[in-house]
């Protein structure tokens, strides 16, 4: 039985855990030095388990940042939103949210740079994501009067800064096409500050009432993102991807995970190298939470992942898979799941049945599973880091059944 579904109490108490120690370390960061004006936040819903940190001295805008920085998955999620929205609009904040985190800290602050490269008087908000590798600040920018102006990434190690500056490059690239299907957030500000990226983008109106989303619509958007910068065709043992794609393998190669997946991705290749494919754009992490259905249009972001020149299709399968994970008795299920269901999910974007929708769906796994080694997610606590217990096995055994 997989390990994520005999402990998802310790996982969660994991979780708990690292944000915790993350606001700690996310503050230091956003606030360094000291002596300067005190700046005060409210830990929503607590300091033990941290989501957000919201300006503790003004209730409006406090219950504008918590309103408005994203739409929750689920009807409970929204009445714990909405019940925390109105303690806040109401005063009731001060016995029911009565975490604070208070520092005095020197001139040289984010806010001060925010504010100056926007040219906009602007406060803060700060989201406490989850343990992972390419976790970084993600601050909402709001105006005094609680409207939201932006959205801004810091990238803070190699790997975030990597990954900052890739999603500036991929929202100018795809801003350029002309997708009907979807928005995108537009690039308002990119630079520096210090040793940190930083990406400002436009908003979203991510708190616009939701519509149903239906296949076709969700397939077309991400046929538009598949062609947005050009299609090539071409076997796989002849691609640009592959070449990219083992070089990539190699770097992971003294990893011990890496070296299972490289030896895969070679014996996939010998077996199947001169199988026609397609080869576009996938916005790299298409999934339910980067994403909302509204009814003129579909609102996507976090663009970082973005990539042309791989096997068309990838989106439709990474989306897939995402759902798959959160339904799924288990992790390794929904990958065995996303393989029989592949056929019907790569068809509208013209993958022939048969060989070629094995190797896309194949080679789909491998890459996932190279970024996840690469990025070293195991490392860093993520959830689904440790890929012997749900994605390694079943696709060493599907290449093995080629």
């Amino acid at each position: 039985m997989s390990p994520l579904k005999t402990a998802p109490a310790a996982l969660r108490a994991d979780d708990e855990r690292l944000r915790a120690q993350y606001v700690e370390e996310v503050l230091g960061l956003l606030y360094p030095g000291s002596g300067g004006a005190p700046v005060e936040y409210l830990v929503i819903p607590s300091a033990r388990k941290p989501r957000l940190l919201v300006p503790a001295d003004d209730r409006r805008l406090a219950a504008a940042a918590v309103r408005r920085y994203a739409e929750p998955q689920s009807r409970l999620a929204r009445l714990k939103r909405d019940a925390v929205v109105t303690a806040l609009r109401t005063g009731l904040s001060r016995l029911l949210l009565r975490d604070r985190l208070r520092l005095r800290p020197a001139a040289d602050t984010i806010d001060a740079y925010l504010r100056t490269a926007l040219g906009a008087d602007l406060r803060l908000s700060v989201h406490i994501g989850p343990a992972r590798a390419n976790r970084k600040p993600v601050l909402q920018l709001l105006a005094p009067d609680g409207h939201t102006v932006a959205f801004a990434k810091l990238g803070t190690s190699a790997l975030t800064r990597t990954l900052v500056r890739a999603e500036g490059n991929a929202l100018n690239a795809v801003g350029t096409a002309p997708l009907t299907a979807l928005r995108v957030p537009e690039v308002l500000h990119a630079g520096r500050w210090g040793d940190h990226e930083v990406l400002v983008q436009s908003a979203l109106p991510v708190w616009r009432p939701r519509a149903p989303l239906a296949a076709p619509r969700l397939t077309a958007a991400m046929r538009e993102v598949a062609v947005c910068c050009g299609t090539s065709h071409g076997t796989l043992d002849g691609s640009g991807y592959w070449t990219r794609l083992r070089a990539r393998l190699a770097a992971i190669a003294g990893h011990a995970e890496g070296a299972v997946l490289r030896a895969s991705a070679e014996r996939l290749a010998r077996t199947a190298g001169r199988t026609d494919l397609t080869y576009g754009s996938w916005h790299g992490d298409w999934s339910p939470w980067n994403m909302a259905s509204l009814a003129d249009t579909l609102l996507v972001w976090d663009w970082e992942r973005f990539t042309p020149g791989v096997p068309i299709g990838f989106d439709a399968l990474h989306h897939a898979l995402q759902v798959g994970i959160a339904r799924a008795p288990s992790a390794g299920d929904a990958v065995n799941e996303l393989v029989g269901a592949a056929p019907g999910l790569l068809r509208p974007f013209g993958v022939p049945q048969g060989q070629a929708v094995e190797v896309t769906t194949l080679l789909y796994l491998v890459d996932l599973a190279t970024r996840y080694v690469t990025d070293r997610q195991a490392e860093a606590g993520a959830r689904l880091g440790v890929l012997g217990s749900w994605l390694l096995p079943v696709l060493v055994a599907r290449v093995e059944a080629l």
